[in-house]
């Protein structure tokens, strides 16, 4: 084979020609051909590049014999230094194998991937439905001019020495910062040294039940109705989650004592999904049961930075630092994506939390710490959040309204606080499986009943609203109105 492609005689040492005339490995031909063009100092590379590409998609089969050295360089115009290169660094990789005096040939111990198409495909996240599901924040109110900005300034004043391994728990001007923080705003009791700075609530969750595990706790208490998610984290931990009702004041104390768990996680200022707020006297009693059976409450405060229509609720670890963990992160606040949280422990929890976090990943990035602690530090993180508290709570008064408008006698309950109501819609819209069966076909919606037990066959709706401008919501709401009139 010449450059051009074109097919040349059989020469001796060259492998025989398939039917068509060409050689065996003339199907890689083209994966090949990119290391000719390379500049002079990437030829080599490229030419290594494209030979495992090529052995590992299948075009060169286990089993093809190669041409040689000098042939494949005469082909490609390259150098047969390089060629020589390739295939004896292939070799030595185990994509080749070389015969003495019989050539080089592609090794029988690679086999080639067959990726599915649909996993190739960009996967939507969950923001990027069009409908009512809840849990999105609106990722278009995202800071990034100030991100930018504090991007820019952290990467000027970091100290080399600051990007080792970090602290397991957190870089202590970030620590400092979110005590601050979380003292002034949610009311809690905030050292610094108890501080562990998480990729986000979930491994919060994670962290504090491996500790629990490796202390021989075998169940824990979840709110139910709750997020779906505490099952799943603590079943792989070996751990049980045990459903526990709630009453009007929040998490019910009676099935809590029946339970005889130690630990129960909670979502004390903003119920999820409900919407409630745990009353004064439920909070007292919830307490008293963890100090009575030596136990601990993890408080998941997941939205507590968004209140519309009272005080904010104070977190309930204020109340009781040593037998309250308190978890958040900026999932709701910022994005998501940044897996940016915080766990703020007792005492007795912080050096085993730390460690089982400096076993898992060795630390959370530094960069992406001091970015957020400047963020908090200049005020930029209070000036996002009442940005997004006007934006949401007008967009809470539309869905309310619109609710209104289209479900005359919708019972509409979680409004002061967060980024999702309850809608129960009177019974004359029911039975609540048709009702959302028809509703599917129109606008993505989750029944309360996805969270949990649910009684009666009436249809409430989880409608989160955060994700959407009020004209998107008008439109959601009167596609909902369609099924009913369908």
């Amino acid at each position: 084979m010449t450059p051009s492609g074109t097919t040349s005689g059989t020469a001796p040492g060259r492998a025989p020609s398939a039917p068509d005339g060409s050689a065996p490995w003339a199907a890689a031909w083209e994966l090949l051909l990119p290391a000719a063009r390379a500049p002079a100092r990437a030829r080599g590379r490229t030419l290594r590049e494209a030979l495992r590409e090529a052995v590992r998609s299948g075009r060169l089969a286990a089993g093809t014999r190669l041409p040689s050295s000098r042939e494949l360089a005469a082909d490609l115009g390259v150098s047969r230094g390089l060629v020589t290169e390739a295939y004896e660094q292939l070799t030595a990789e185990g994509y080749l194998r070389a015969d003495r005096g019989a050539g080089t040939w592609v090794s029988g111990a690679v086999r080639a991937a067959h990726p599915r198409a649909h996993d190739l495909a960009p996967r939507p996240s969950p923001a990027a439905h069009a409908g009512f599901l809840p849990g999105a924040p609106d990722l278009s109110l995202f800071p990034r001019a100030a991100w930018a900005a504090a991007h820019r300034a952290v990467l000027a004043e970091l100290p080399h020495h600051s990007l080792g391994y970090p602290d397991p728990r957190g870089l202590p001007r970030l620590r400092v910062a979110l005590a601050g923080l979380l003292a002034r705003r949610r009311g809690v009791v905030a050292d610094p040294e108890r501080i562990v700075v998480v990729s986000g609530v979930a491994q919060a969750i994670t962290l504090l039940g491996g500790v629990l595990h490796a202390r021989g706790v075998r169940a824990v208490g979840v709110e139910d109705p709750g997020s779906p998610e505490h099952g799943g984290l603590y079943a792989s931990l070996g751990i049980s989650a045990v459903p526990l009702p709630l009453d009007e004041d929040g998490l019910a104390v009676g099935p809590l004592d029946a339970s005889r768990v130690r630990a129960v996680v909670t979502t004390p200022a903003h119920q999820f999904p409900s919407g409630i707020a745990y009353s004064a006297r439920r909070r007292a009693e919830l307490l008293h049961w963890a100090r009575s059976v030596d136990g601990l409450v993890i408080e998941d405060d997941y939205d507590g930075d968004f209140r519309y229509d009272r005080a904010p609720v104070g977190a309930l670890q204020g109340l009781d630092p040593e037998r309250v963990a308190y978890t958040g992160s900026v999932s709701k606040s910022l994005a998501p994506g940044l897996r940016l949280g915080w766990l703020l422990v007792p005492e007795a929890f912080a050096e085993e939390v730390a460690e089982r976090k400096r076993t898992m990943d060795l630390g959370h990035p530094v960069l992406d710490q001091a970015l957020l602690a400047r963020f908090v530090e200049r005020g930029d993180y209070d000036r996002h959040l009442r940005r997004c508290q006007r934006a949401y709570r007008e967009r809470r008064d539309t869905l309310v309204a619109a609710l209104a408008e289209h479900f005359p006698g919708t019972e509409v309950s979680g409004i002061a606080a967060g980024l999702h109501v309850i809608a129960r819609l009177p019974d004359r819209y029911g039975p609540r499986d048709r009702f959302l069966e028809q509703a599917a076909d129109r606008v993505a919606v989750r029944p309360l009943g996805a969270y949990g037990t649910v009684a009666d066959e009436a249809v409430r709706l989880v409608l989160g609203y955060a994700h959407l401008s009020p004209s998107r919501i008008r439109e959601g709401v009167r596609a909902l109105a369609a099924v009913t009139r369908a």
